[in-house]
């Protein structure tokens, strides 16, 4: 096994936390940069860009996915980001499908969540049609069989996820959604809606509420992706423990919410 890889392998397979070791390899090119974001972006478009080749010739399987992600984790962590991952055991120890339900920051977590979610369970997006038809993402993100949303006509989003979001959960794959609109840096509850709470109740699956602050990469002024990264800001990902939705849901609406900021408390730095 490379041992570059070792650090995340462990981690999925054994640990329940991870912590990016503080002897990790910076590198040097990005030390010279004087800590802008040049070289930073300049290896996440060849990676994306790569990605987008083999997703054209068809070559882009979920190896590849898991391997791409790793690759930008690793990117990352080599220019100086920090991670502060908690709650693997909660996706380990949940068998069969869940609904992931995480609010929404930057592009970083959906870059890093094929990497630390797919190793254990199989899972997909809901996302919106513009991502699928993106000129760079657009073929990578199809080859994933996401869910495709309009986000502008919210009866008919509502019926596709309901239906197609089965249609996956029967199959055996994990449902990932950002019940926020579009990506925040601050946590508003009312743009959080319960579509996630909905599909795992209609699927009869557990809920697993993951929190995020990935606010090292920020979103760019003329294009999302393409953001300042900030070395000052830890990332933190949480994963919290699964439960099952009753009634209404309404409650547990709720208690993915209290979750959500009861991690972005405690996150500080």
């Amino acid at each position: 096994m490379n041992k570059e890889k070792d650090h995340i392998t462990r981690f999925l397979l054994e640990s329940n936390e991870y912590t990016t070791p503080a002897d990790t390899h910076r590198f040097l090119f990005d030390r010279l940069a004087l800590n802008t974001r040049i070289y930073f972006m300049s290896r996440y478009v060849g990676i994306c860009f790569s990605t987008r080749s083999a997703a054209i010739k068809g070559l882009y399987d979920t190896g590849y996915w898991v391997s791409s992600s790793h690759d930008i984790f690793r990117l990352i962590e080599g220019c100086g980001g920090r991670f502060r991952i908690t709650g693997q055991e909660n996706i380990r120890n949940c068998e069969g499908p869940v609904v992931f339900i995480s609010n929404h920051m930057s592009t970083l977590e959906t870059m890093i969540f094929p990497g630390i979610i797919q190793p254990l369970k199989d899972v997909t997006f809901i996302v919106k049609d513009a991502l699928v038809r993106h000129w760079v993402f657009g073929a990578v993100m199809r080859s994933r069989n996401p869910i495709v949303l309009s986000r502008s006509k919210p009866r008919e989003d509502f019926s596709i996820v309901m239906e197609e979001g089965l249609k996956r959960i029967s199959n055996g794959i994990s449902v990932i959604v950002f019940p926020q609109h579009t990506r925040r840096t601050q946590f508003s509850p009312e743009e959080f809606n319960t579509m996630g709470i909905k599909l795992a109740a209609r699927a009869a699956v557990p809920v697993i509420p993951v929190a995020i602050k990935t606010d090292f990469w920020g979103n760019g002024r003329f294009t999302g992706y393409l953001g300042p990264v900030n070395r000052e800001k830890t990332i933190h990902i949480a994963f919290g423990e699964p439960f099952r939705v009753k009634g209404s849901g309404k409650e547990d609406h709720q208690k993915v919410i209290q979750y959500i900021q009861s991690c972005l408390k405690q996150w500080k730095d």
